[in-house]
């Protein structure tokens, strides 16, 4: 249920903003993004008390957000489901499985402490939202689009058929399919996390997934415990485990139970429950044997990682330490109200949601034109698409206001860059050949681009010449303009220049 009302809030998010809910709920409920983020940037950002919440709730339950609620998780459970065998690993190689988990988050914390935000590397619910985005909805959109025209027109259905397809367009297929580079890069990226799941069940989830490493954290205080009474030792549950998280000796490590009930169904002697409980252990499983153990991760071991993730961030450098505001590429236009760079990379997980939405598909993603800092971040390609003077839904749906939520009169009045004319290519100016497509286009109502009748060779003709002041940056001029393989306008930062 979690995983299509996941997939419909980011396929319903369109212009004008009136989905169920809008795009950047699941993320307000996301401790590792909003408390890694908050610690970056030295702030409390809005989604804070709703994490606390589900943490206090993982007290209550257990690791039931893991289990029930991430579509992720589900995902890997579905291709889980097409391995059949699965290899049986004893404890002690499941509690060396279990670690990683911890030293991500452990690098994860000492990056964000020195103001370096990479929690959007390893988050679930950002590489589910950029596959979803920018790979899922473009390419089943366009296969239903395609696929409906094909039918159609080859067995004429031109009746009950062609109402359908109708019907569709003005709502699931009504989706605009768009295109985004680097695409294939984000799509190999999912399918490796998602592939692991052939060799071992939830193998992501074990072993590398820090925000499940949050929740094991909170999970081993859960008051929500597994209970086993009496029990014959078939190692049926065990067997059925997909987290691995019960022991040789039946014992299980509470902390990496996801409450996903395998065991409850499985067990032939119907002896295995779950129930709320203040007493620090379940009941026991076998003699001398407490049937709850903790995260699978001791104080030791945990500050040993700890210390190996300190001395892996000792080559960053704060991006404080930078000049803010100013873009280290001339080449690379920020969506709008984004001014200070280094802020915008500690707080942009790139989870997609402001390029799915960009209603002219303008917003891409930069692969390693900033360097490793920059991949995924979103950048205004006006070749490809400009920035529509009366939308503002990518700061609207920015779960980590890395992109701030502007008015319209403030996003209207915002900078993104300037636009300049080549002369040596425009019309107008390279050949006295009239041209007016960039003035035409410009929606400032005073028009940052204007003509100017100059007599050229015994004839007159318009020019067009770019105020500095009125100019936004919206990149339509450059958009709309006709020459090529150049544009003779091209539009670049405020500091490009």
């Amino acid at each position: 249920m979690f995983l299509l009302l996941f997939i419909y809030i980011l396929w319903s998010t369109t212009y004008p903003l009136k989905g169920l809910l809008p795009p950047k709920t699941f993320f307000l409920f996301d401790p590792l993004v909003i408390f890694i983020t908050s610690i970056a940037r030295r702030t409390m950002l809005h989604g804070i008390f709703f994490c606390a919440g589900m943490i206090a709730l993982t007290l209550v339950l257990g690791r039931f957000f893991c289990g029930w609620v991430c579509p992720l998780g589900t995902t890997i459970d579905i291709a889980g489901a097409l391995r059949k065998k699965t290899r049986l690993l004893g404890s002690r190689m499941n509690s060396k499985l279990r670690l990683p988990k911890f030293l991500i988050l452990a690098v994860i914390l000492l990056c964000a402490a020195a103001g370096i935000q990479i929690a959007w590397v390893f988050d679930p619910l950002v590489i589910m939202a950029r596959f979803v985005s920018l790979n899922l909805i473009p390419t089943l959109t366009l296969a239903l689009d395609k696929l409906f025209i094909a039918m159609i027109s080859a067995f004429g259905l031109y009746g009950w058929a062609y109402d359908i397809y109708r019907s569709l367009k003005t709502s699931v297929l009504g989706v605009q399919v768009i295109y985004f580079s680097h695409s294939a890069l984000i799509f190999l990226f999912f399918l490796l996390v998602v592939s692991l799941a052939l060799c071992l069940k939830r193998a992501w989830c074990r072993a590398l997934c820090p925000l499940g490493a949050i929740y094991a954290l909170a999970g081993r205080f859960a008051l929500l415990k597994r209970v086993v009474r009496p029990c014959t030792a078939c190692q049926r549950c065990r067997q059925t485990c997909r987290m691995g998280a019960i022991n040789d000796d039946l014992t299980y490590v509470k902390g990496e139970c996801i409450l996903c009930m395998d065991c409850v169904y499985e067990c032939p002697s119907k002896s295995t429950s779950f129930k709320f409980t203040l007493s620090r252990h379940a009941s026991a499983v076998a003699p001398g044997r407490s049937g709850v153990k903790g995260t699978g991760i001791t104080r030791k071991s945990f500050l040993f990682w700890l210390g190996i993730g300190l001395f892996s961030t000792l080559g960053f450098k704060n991006k404080d330490d930078k000049k803010q505001g100013i873009v280290d590429r001339p080449d690379i236009i920020r969506p709008p109200g984004v001014s200070d760079e280094g802020k915008f990379l500690d707080r942009c997980i790139r989870c997609g949601n402001c390029m799915k939405v960009c209603i002219t598909n303008g917003l891409q993603p930069l692969l390693f034109q900033q360097g490793l800092e920059g991949i995924w971040t979103p950048q205004l390609v006006p070749e490809i698409g400009y920035c529509e003077y009366q939308c503002t839904l990518c700061g609207d749906t920015c779960p980590t206001a890395a992109i701030p939520r502007l008015t319209l009169d403030e996003k209207k009045s915002f900078k993104l860059g300037l636009a300049h004319i080549d002369h040596s290519i425009c019309l107008p100016w390279a050949k006295g050949e009239d041209c007016i497509v960039c003035e035409e286009h410009c929606p400032v109502a005073q028009k940052a681009i204007h003509l100017r009748e100059e007599n050229v060779n015994g004839r007159v003709v318009k020019r067009p010449y770019v105020d500095p002041y009125l100019c936004v940056g919206c990149g339509i001029c450059q958009n709309k303009c006709p020459a090529r393989p150049v544009r003779a306008v091209r539009v670049r930062p405020l500091g490009g220049f």
